[in-house]
């Protein structure tokens, strides 16, 4: 019988969801992006030495190395340019692509005209009020969906339509672009012929995901479905208005590729050792990162933590196991992975944030919105550390016994077993306690 399972992130994004997702693409058919955009980055490592591999993704499903089907659902929003650099570079390091990749007629597309409002919008904001957008166009692409003006896919088939919508779309743009953010309009007959010389290449991937998914369930084949991001930059459930514009939690994967909730059968929530946030937005746990020999020196500069897309330095902080209590309810968790652990190797002492003091008083669950986030004060618990390795370990009985407490106490916390600890970047650098196909 088909299972399925749904991958998506817990804390701010970064979590080290492409990993995971490569490595499960060997029990899977089909892998499926459901919802953002080229924002999102993942970094897939294969091999060792002279035959090791970085891949680095935005568009294009996490499963395409390991040779399956792939799917951009309805719930993406695309830049076709960027989808086709992608394509090509992939192709180019002998990957193939085109021809195992379905993408959805309902994708709304990203036009020149959402950048220039991105980058417009951002520059306007004093300092203290910036999102910390990666200025790819994608809030203002989700706007016109909402707002019934997008132009998508299927649109590309029909030139003269395109033109049609895309004259009408402009002309309102251009006039919020150089009435109201000063910046200059964009050419639109430009825009129309670019967008439809390129759309002949997509033209041959365009699918019915919906459908073909539900074949594929039908022939008891085991569907993966990837978020990006992650939980609390969700735009409904997220620390609003420092959030994406999307919704990165599990329910999202049935909205953004087209079946029904019925078929969602595991969702796995990753999570990292500790805890990074990328752009503006409270942090209740966050620790300073350029001071050396500090906890939060180490998980910058040890864990690497600079973002795929972006380049930026990201925040970094212990633990927060209010914050997952959050997004274990929001997304349905039915397990954790627990990712970069080795991070953390070689210090004294570990703090676990384990609720806060609030208004007087002490909570457990991360609140709703940015304003009552920025106000809260952390309550730290005291672990202590290890000085062994962890790094590539595949066995739990294997890791130091302060590790495995450390873990443990992180799964009482937060009230969902830990089935994955991942060890390392490549795919053998893994610890299995519960697989989720089999669970």
């Amino acid at each position: 019988m088909a299972r399925n399972v749904v991958v998506v992130g817990t804390q701010w994004g970064d979590e080290g969801k492409g990993k995971i997702v490569d490595w499960l693409t060997g029990h899977a058919s089909g892998v499926v992006r459901f919802q953002g955009g080229h924002n999102a980055g993942h970094t897939l490592v294969v091999g060792q030495n002279e035959a090791r591999k970085v891949y680095k993704l935005n568009l294009v499903p996490s499963g395409i190395v390991r040779g399956v089907q792939c799917f951009i659902g309805n719930g993406v929003v695309l830049d076709i340019g960027h989808l086709l650099a992608e394509i090509d570079a992939l192709e180019a390091g002998g990957v193939e692509v085109q021809s195992r990749l379905g993408i959805s007629p309902g994708c709304p597309l990203i036009l020149p005209c959402h950048v220039a409002l991105d980058l417009a919008r951002e520059a306007k904001r004093h300092a203290g009020a910036r999102i910390g957008t990666t200025g790819k166009g994608i809030g203002p692409a989700y706007e016109d969906k909402v707002a019934r003006r997008a132009l998508r896919v299927y649109d590309l088939f029909h030139p003269g339509r395109f033109a049609e919508k895309l004259a009408e779309a402009l002309d309102y743009h251009n006039f919020v672009l150089t009435r109201h953010l000063g910046a200059k309009a964009v050419d639109g007959e430009v825009v129309r012929a670019e967008t439809l010389a390129r759309a002949e290449r997509i033209k041959p991937m365009v699918k019915d995901v919906s459908a073909e998914l539900y074949a594929l369930n039908k022939a008891d084949q085991n569907l993966l479905f990837e978020g990006a991001q992650g939980s609390l930059l969700d735009i409904d459930h997220g620390t609003y208005p420092f959030v994406t514009s999307s919704n990165c939690v599990a329910g999202q994967a049935a909205a953004g590729s087209g079946i029904g909730p019925h078929m969602l059968h595991y969702v796995l929530g990753i999570t990292k050792a500790y805890c990074t946030r990328v752009g503006g937005g409270p942090f209740p746990s966050e620790l300073e990162i350029h001071a050396e020999g500090t906890p939060g020196h180490q998980m910058s500069t040890k864990g690497m933590e600079e973002g795929t897309v972006t380049r930026r330095k990201r925040r970094c902080g212990w633990f927060d196991a209010a914050l997952l209590r959050r997004s274990v309810r929001i997304n349905g968790l039915t397990g954790l992975c627990i990712t970069k652990l080795d991070v953390l190797d070689g210090l004294d002492a570990l703090q676990v944030c384990v609720g806060y003091r609030l208004d007087g008083r002490i909570i457990d669950l991360l609140p709703v919105g940015a304003d009552e986030v920025a106000r809260c004060e952390p309550v730290f618990e005291i672990l202590p550390g290890w000085k062994e390795s962890t790094f590539g370990i595949r066995r739990w009985e294997e890791l130091p016994a302060n590790a495995r407490a450390y873990l443990d106490r992180l799964e009482t916390l937060c009230g969902v077993p830990i089935d994955i600890v991942s060890t390392g970047p490549e795919r053998a650098e893994t610890i299995l306690k519960r697989h989720p196909f089999m669970a």
